[in-house]
């Protein structure tokens, strides 16, 4: 992934150069408007970066830059008061703080199914058993009804061991 800075000030390519050495990605510069929202529909970006007084001058065209940033991270900095330094730190905890959002965003999506799951095969497992019951189930049916319940009780087990416990036997 690549990082947009969109800024008028003179100088800002040199910053970009810095800012692409020392966090190991592509730097992109566009000078206005026009420049960074073609930037943005040729591909995509980790963050983008806007100049906090071309933002303040032109608000219609800061909301359009953010508009069309899809999941870029935007950021709005002075580059008339930050240095390189300054940027690069910014980013670098943009960045962390996108990692760990997206790293908690899986962990409760995970959960969500796994609950979904679970309850699924609750629902499989006591519809099987209370089928079986019944005196009225011819035999073939009865065998493929207690494979049912098989497979739904362990599909239950497995469900409920420790997470890495199913990782490790999966790999």
């Amino acid at each position: 992934m690549s990082i947009l800075i969109v800024t008028g000030i003179e100088g800002a390519r040199n910053c970009a150069a810095v800012v692409a050495a020392q966090l190991g990605m592509e730097v992109e510069v566009a000078d206005g408007r026009k420049a960074a929202l073609a930037a943005l529909r040729r591909r995509e970006f980790a963050a983008v970066v806007v100049d906090e007084t071309m933002a303040e001058c032109d608000p219609a065209s800061a909301e359009a830059i953010w508009d069309h940033a899809s999941l870029a991270i935007p950021l709005q900095l002075n580059f008339a008061l930050s240095g390189a330094a300054r940027l690069i730190c910014e980013i670098r905890a943009a960045l962390h703080r996108r990692e760990r959002e997206q790293t908690l965003a899986r962990r409760a999506a995970a959960a969500a199914i796994e609950i979904e799951l679970k309850s699924t095969v609750a629902g499989l497992l006591l519809h099987s058993q209370l089928a079986l019951n019944g005196n009225e189930v011819p035999a073939l049916v009865a065998e493929r009804m207690r494979v049912v319940a098989d497979l739904a009780g362990s599909l239950r087990q497995q469900l409920n061991s420790p997470m890495m416990t199913r990782i490790d036997n999966a790999a």
